[in-house]
């Protein structure tokens, strides 16, 4: 008795912290108006570590049948990110990279969890969420003091 109820506690834990990432990168964008917000982030999250168990489960911990899995993963993300990055012709800028990079790190963050990488897990979400916060703000700063304004990296306009 005492066993399922530390498998479940420990699946719980694994997939509450990966749901908490999810919710709290979701956040953050939805806060920016963007495309993928608190739902999208979360589902990512939350599929990444249910996946990263499922497959450790079946193949007692196999480093290869994981690092399948992470591969494959990582793979998916670039699509639903493509999802959310949108061009513009007229003003030739690109929007959504942000927020496709959140969603990629959010599946690596949730697999992190799923891996019991707790540590991994939230140092990586703290790293992520300083970026979030302060990039924006410091890209700013560094446009008002250097006067150089940065067209993105996938415009027409050379560097």
């Amino acid at each position: 008795m005492g066993t399922n109820w530390e498998l479940y506690s420990t699946i719980a834990l694994r997939l509450g912290l990966a749901l908490f990432v999810g919710a709290t990168l979701g956040l953050n964008r939805w806060l920016h108006h963007k495309s993928a917000g608190i739902r999208t982030h979360s589902l990512v999250a939350i599929g990444s570590a249910t996946a990263i168990m499922l497959i450790a489960d079946f193949v007692q911990d196999d480093a290869q049948s994981v690092s399948r899995v992470l591969q494959g993963l990582i793979t998916g993300l670039g699509f639903l990110g493509a999802g959310v990055i949108i061009h513009e012709q007229r003003s030739r800028k690109v929007h959504g990279l942000t927020t496709a990079a959140s969603l990629w790190a959010c599946a690596l963050i949730g697999a992190s969890f799923g891996a019991g990488k707790y540590a991994l897990g939230a140092l990586a979400l703290g790293a992520i969420l300083l970026t979030l916060l302060i990039g924006g703000p410091l890209e700013r700063l560094m446009t008002r003091l250097t006067g150089v304004k940065q067209e993105s990296e996938i415009s027409g306009n050379p560097d």
